[in-house]
């Protein structure tokens, strides 16, 4: 008989019976230490399937990177060696370069893909013709479950798509050129003494100047390289692409008078000039005398020969009467203009229209007629720090006319006179002629009085041969031009050497016409329905800069104006740092700057102003010619479209 103890105790006034089967029955209820391996069981398989996904689909991710770089680099390939026919299957050639580069970045097997180097099983890339003759393609591939293929899943398939243009992209491309007096020399010259001609201009505005070209100049070899330009352009070129040219000749000013924008120019501004403040008796003089007259009668006698200005060889003649107790004395003499030397306001409403106007600082009933070069706006004088987010101006490639301060001028070499000095003064010639209607065969700039403007009259060009006045061919707004039209433009009888070197001119009106933001966005924005072109300027020049106070160009006559140096220090430095800051203002507009230096070393100004690695040196014809070539083949490039 088994005997099981009990124990009594007393809780306050009740006794309580503690039975031992019953407390053994309860730890064991309340004991869970055994649950963790049932529920790992239970959860093997869920977290099984969850991890074997993540794997296969990072495998998959990795195998769809491999496809689309290998079906990009298959089309790339088959486009480069497409022959170009009517066909509307690509050439068998095309088809092998193009699997060749797809199987060097998709080896056959890779990651357990399937393997198709067999003729049981081709190629998973099929490349294609386009209706547009481009190369299309289609790359398919099955990728084999690893963790996933437990779970019924075995492979999955992947397609990827692609597409490739060999052209180049939408362009603009602004040429930027020397066109002053040293490009009528060789390129192995530093300079050359050749004869100033005149010619008469194609456009109808009068008589221009060039000089003359030596057989072999480099002017001969400029034209020579931007037809080059423009055949590896269109050696590489597709029938889709736009591409834009334009052109800036420059020297001290440039042609662009007649392509700004409507309202961009003054109605009346000041020059250097004349006006007339009276007359200035000489010569001999004839004398009458008339005895028992009146006073009045005598008055009466008094005259001028026309009443108010001079007959057709700029003279007048004056009569005058003196009396006296009743005898007259009347006394007669030539007269000429006495001017009064200084800034002038002339009113310019009617020369910007292009209309033949009379010359006002004349008196011999001269006309004349503007060309269309321009002089600058307001500027701010002796500055050699800018900002390109607050350029003066002149400088700001996309500030638009406004008030007078931020019109332009035409430029009136006519009626733009020197002096002896910046202070005004009268003068009122020596000979029989009004002095400054005919220019002296001893014409000195700055210390005669007589106009910039060049006269075919007697012969004389000295201003123009010195290069202290020119103005050249007429800029080319961005277009997309034929290699006819191109050559015609270089080739023009107004495509000539002439004048100084002043490259700030040059890229400040260059940056203008190619801006995306400008006086001409409506030239320089994109084709409907086509991305923004890729902007490159190519600025080409075969010296430093050289400004010059005597000459009248784009900032007036420095001497007086000083628009530039106001005065003081080194006019060649504020040039050069006015060069560098619209330099920096294109390329802060996505415009690529190429640099080439024709017979010229690259000075810092010159290599600051190219974009990196983008500046060339050309000692000679032929190597301008390549410089131009590998500049092209740079613009020109192989692309994914798609």
């Amino acid at each position: 008989m088994r005997i099981v103890k009990t124990t009594m105790v007393m809780q306050g006034s009740k006794r309580v019976e503690n039975n031992g089967a019953a407390h053994f029955l309860g730890r064991l209820r309340r004991d869970v230490r055994g649950n963790t391996l049932a529920m790992m069981a239970a959860f093997l398989i869920p977290l099984a399937a969850f991890t074997g996904s993540a794997v296969d689909v990072g495998r998959m991710y990795l195998v769809k990177i491999r496809l689309q770089q290998a079906c990009d680099a298959g089309v790339l390939a088959g486009r480069k060696f497409m022959l170009d026919s009517n066909s509307s299957t690509l050439d068998s050639n095309a088809v092998t370069q193009a699997r060749a580069f797809f199987a060097s970045n998709f080896p056959s097997g890779l990651m357990g893909t399937p393997a198709y180097t067999s003729t049981s099983n081709p190629y998973p890339f099929v490349p294609s013709k386009t209706s547009d003759n481009q190369v299309a393609g289609t790359a398919s591939t099955q990728v084999p479950m690893t963790l996933m293929a437990m779970f019924g899943q075995t492979s999955q398939a992947l397609t990827v798509t692609c597409e490739a243009r060999f052209d180049i992209a939408d362009t603009d491309i602004m040429f930027v050129l020397d066109t002053t007096g040293s490009m009528a020399c060789l390129a192995t010259e530093s300079s050359c003494s050749q004869s100033t001609v005149s010619y008469q201009r194609p456009d109808g505005t009068g008589i221009a100047y060039y000089t003359t070209e030596k057989t072999n100049s480099k002017l001969s070899g400029l034209r020579s390289a931007v037809l080059s330009f423009y055949d590896t352009m269109a050696a590489n070129i597709d029938s889709r692409t736009k591409v834009r040219y334009g052109f800036v000749p420059y020297t001290s000013t440039v042609n662009v008078g007649f392509d700004l924008p409507q309202g961009s120019l003054v109605s009346q501004t000041t020059y250097q000039s004349r006006r007339i403040i009276g007359d200035t008796l000489f010569g001999s003089t004839s004398t009458q005398t008339y005895s028992n007259t009146t006073y009045n009668n005598c008055m009466a006698r008094a005259n001028r020969e026309p009443d108010s200005g001079y007959t057709a060889n700029g003279l007048a003649y004056v009569t005058r009467a003196n009396w006296s107790w009743g005898d007259c004395t009347v006394t007669g003499q030539y007269a000429r203009p006495n001017w009064r030397y200084e800034p002038v306001t002339h009113d310019v409403s009617r020369f910007i229209l292009r209309d033949v106007v009379t010359d006002p600082t004349k008196v011999t009933g001269a006309t004349t007629r503007w060309q269309g070069c321009i002089e600058e706006r307001r500027t701010q004088a002796a500055q050699t720090s800018f900002s390109t987010s607050n350029l003066p101006p002149d400088l700001d490639p996309d500030l638009r006319a406004t008030s007078d301060d931020t019109r332009w001028r035409p430029m009136w070499p006519d009626v733009t006179y020197y002096r002896p000095g910046i202070s005004a003064t009268n003068y009122s010639g020596s000979g029989t002629n009004p002095y400054g209607d005919f220019v002296p065969t001893n014409h000195v700039a700055t210390t005669d009085y007589t106009s910039v403007a060049p006269y075919a009259a007697n012969g004389w060009a000295e201003n123009i041969r010195s290069g202290f006045h020119s103005c050249g061919k007429r800029v080319q707004l961005l277009d997309e031009m034929s290699r006819t039209e191109v050559s015609n433009y270089v080739n023009a009888t107004d495509f000539k050497a002439i004048g100084g070197t002043y490259h700030d001119v040059g890229m400040i009106w260059g940056t203008r016409l190619i801006s995306p933001t400008g006086l001409f966005a409506s030239y320089t924005a994109a084709h409907p329905g086509r991305q923004a072109p890729n902007r490159y300027i190519v600025f080409m020049t075969d010296g430093e800069m050289a400004p010059n106070v005597s000459l009248y160009g784009m900032y007036g006559i420095e001497e007086y104006d000083r628009r530039i140096s106001g005065g003081y220090g080194d006019l060649t430095d504020y040039h050069n740092k006015r060069f560098v800051a619209v330099c920096s203002a294109a390329k802060e507009r996505g415009i690529t700057v190429f640099v080439v230096g024709f017979g010229q070393t690259l000075n810092n100004e010159l290599t600051t102003c190219a974009s990196p690695g983008q500046a060339y040196y050309a000692r000679d014809n032929a190597a301008l010619t390549s410089a131009f070539q590998t500049i092209a083949r740079q613009v020109a490039m192989l692309r994914i479209s798609k």
